[in-house]
């Protein structure tokens, strides 16, 4: 049976169990999350800061709305094409970072996270995983983030500002987008706090997915993914670890300026 496929960044070893959920089924498994913005949202309660505000009223009545399918071998809920195309780019902006419109039934629940104050993981935390049930963005919103990078870009940094933080649907969008023009602002805002760890693995995974030599050839490389549906992999958090990223990370984005 073909695998879900979940995003990039996420390289998960999960697979599908079933062909599709209904949607009685999906709604079922996060009834624990309908007050936060629809029932239809799969951000979690962690990342609510990163919400957009672009017509979001108009896109949650939007979602409540939706229609699933479930005739395919995974399951998709989806505002129709023609309601897809009538909205400008701002509420397709707030529509795909509150709504992943692919899901499937995981066969396995991923170990949980610990430590990670002390740990740099080579992969982004699931975020878009509801115990049995595993979340993807579409195919259509994977193109909308890439075909409108920049102007994505522009308009989660004001969000991030105001929020003092990058939520896990902002962090998997800058990786699904390969947004390595983001690493000195990346960078920056890391400093100002030191806090989300979660940073330190998106420079790694830009540099993973662009193959940058210096890295490809490290030992962190090595550790982090040669093995690489790795989910737990990671290296030990520490100032020279934490200023080796940085280090490399900058040395590949002048490597892409100076180009």
């Amino acid at each position: 049976m073909k695998p879900f496929c979940f995003p990039l960044s996420l390289m998960l070893l999960l697979s599908a169990c079933s062909s599709s959920s209904s949607k009685n089924d999906r709604q079922g498994t996060k009834g624990k999350k309908e007050s936060l913005v629809t029932s239809s949202t799969k951000v979690s309660p962690d990342d609510m800061d990163n919400i957009p505000p672009y017509g979001l009223d108009k896109v949650k009545a939007l979602i409540a709305k939706a229609k699933a399918d479930t005739t395919q071998e995974e399951g998709t809920e989806a505002i129709d094409e023609k309601t897809w195309n009538s909205l400008p780019l701002e509420q397709k902006f707030t529509y795909v970072m509150i709504h992943q419109e692919s899901y499937g039934q995981n066969c396995d629940i991923l170990p949980e996270r610990t430590d990670e104050a002390h740990r740099i993981y080579g992969q982004l935390p699931n975020f878009f995983d509801e115990g049995e049930t595993g979340y993807a963005w579409s195919e259509r919103q994977l193109k909308f983030l890439k075909d409108n990078r920049d102007s994505v870009e522009q308009l989660m940094k004001p969000l991030i500002e105001k929020n003092n933080k990058i939520g896990g649907n902002f962090e998997v969008a800058i990786v699904e987008m390969n947004a390595k023009e983001l690493i000195p602002y990346l960078i920056d805002f890391y400093k100002k706090k030191k806090q989300d760890h979660d940073i330190l693995t998106i420079l790694m995974l830009l540099m993973k997915e662009n193959k940058y030599p210096e890295f490809m050839n490290s030992t962190s490389y090595q550790k982090l993914y040669k093995d690489e549906y790795s989910y737990s992999a990671y290296l030990t958090y520490n100032q020279a670890n934490e200023e080796l990223i940085f280090q490399r990370a900058m040395h590949f984005y002048l490597s892409l300026v100076a180009s």
